[in-house]
């Protein structure tokens, strides 16, 4: 049986180094795609930007700098709060977020308890996902 983990946070984008704006955004974590945290950035009123990036990387970045290319994660302090910065890019372009340290420590050991690191391969169906890689090809 799959299990999901989720969090609804408010982050902020962050414009330049005086401005920046809410972001109301939703983490998804489930056990059957065990290596992936799933985020759903709210945008507009139905309007989302998706992403998926490695639960190692986002759990690592509480700590250190970490991520190469499109996706990099690191800590910080902003307005005396602890943060996670969260850098997006894409062809379509680039985001700056800073997310509440607190909030994604927690949402983290909630996934931890669902599947603690190092054993996610034993949740992966791995002719199941055979069968989706070729589908998709």
């Amino acid at each position: 049986m799959d299990t999901t983990v989720s969090c609804e946070l408010h982050l902020r984008l962050i414009l330049s180094s005086e401005s920046s704006l809410p972001v109301r955004a939703s983490l998804r974590y489930d056990t059957a795609d065990p290596y992936a945290v799933h985020a759903a950035f709210h945008t507009g009123d139905d309007d989302t930007v998706d992403w998926a990036f490695a639960r190692e990387a986002l759990a690592e970045g509480l700590h250190r700098p970490t991520g190469i290319g499109d996706v990099q994660i690191w800590p910080c302090r902003s307005r005396g709060l602890d943060v996670v910065c969260i850098a997006l890019a894409s062809e379509e372009g680039e985001a700056l977020l800073h997310a509440p340290a607190r909030v994604l420590k927690g949402f983290l050991e909630r996934t931890e308890a669902a599947v603690p690191p190092g054993t996610e391969h034993g949740h992966l169906c791995l002719d199941e996902e055979l069968s989706r890689l070729l589908a998709e090809s």
